[in-house]
């Protein structure tokens, strides 16, 4: 029992350095923005990151979490994606499909993406896809220098409230702060109606986007003997067949 004790002071330690951390970070505290993501998971993705400018694109932040399925090609046959390759920080991957656990469950466009997926393909899949999308969207925030669009601002407050009493700082009960409209129950729902609404435009651009298909090569010889133009040649090769 003695151990127990011990080892749960030693514990008790690290978590308050890990929020003192977290608060002198601003990426912490912009990627904890993002409903699914609080201090642990932020600083996991920020330590096994690093730079984030060192990735020239998000695809390659992708990659290098492993989120990436492999694509197995053989000659002139088509391409097929198989799992995901699962390398680079496991515990840093492990934290992102946690993150996307939470954020299917919280409105707004990225639960409207996981159940477009989750309805396709299941839910495993839903879930490794919305991790990935997470990793898209952190990288935007980080090279941006934004912060989420569609967080919602009590959420927020309370998890920093959270982070800056894990860091020690001294609980101010009976004393309103700025996490003190989370526990109004009409502004969590107001909050949470506008993230509905948000989540509703995603669906409905999706339902309206069509994809623009390449020109054919027949289309393409045809711009080239009929086209006089530039214009006419951009015109004739977005045609569908």
């Amino acid at each position: 029992m003695r151990q127990l004790d011990f080892h749960g002071q030693e514990l008790r330690e690290i978590d308050t350095d890990l929020g003192k951390v977290a608060l002198g970070r601003p990426e912490v505290l912009r990627l904890m923005s993002v409903p699914g993501i609080d201090a642990t998971v932020a600083l996991s993705i920020v330590a096994a990151v690093g730079d984030f400018t060192r990735f020239r694109t998000p695809q390659r932040l992708v990659s290098y979490f492993g989120l990436n399925p492999r694509v197995r090609q053989s000659g002139n046959q088509p391409a097929t994606h198989g799992r995901i390759t699962k390398s680079g920080p496991g515990y840093a991957r492990g934290m992102l499909v946690e993150a996307a656990f939470s954020t299917s469950k919280a409105p707004g466009p990225l639960r409207a993406f996981h159940e477009r997926i989750r309805a396709r393909r299941g839910v495993q899949v839903a879930i490794v896809a919305t991790a990935r999308k997470l990793t898209v969207l952190c990288w935007h925030l980080m090279i941006r220098g934004e912060d989420y669009a569609f967080a919602m601002p009590s959420l927020v407050a309370h998890k920093q409230r959270k982070l800056e009493l894990r860091a020690g700082a001294p609980p101010a009960r009976g004393r309103k702060g700025t996490a003190a409209p989370y526990s109004l129950k009409q502004v969590r729902a107001a909050e949470r109606d506008l993230a509905s609404q948000s989540e509703l435009a995603y669906r409905t651009m999706v339902a309206n986007w069509r994809p623009h298909r390449p020109a054919t090569r027949e289309q393409r010889q045809t711009t080239t003997a009929t086209g006089s133009g530039r214009g006419r040649q951009h015109r004739d090769t977005t045609l569908r067949p």
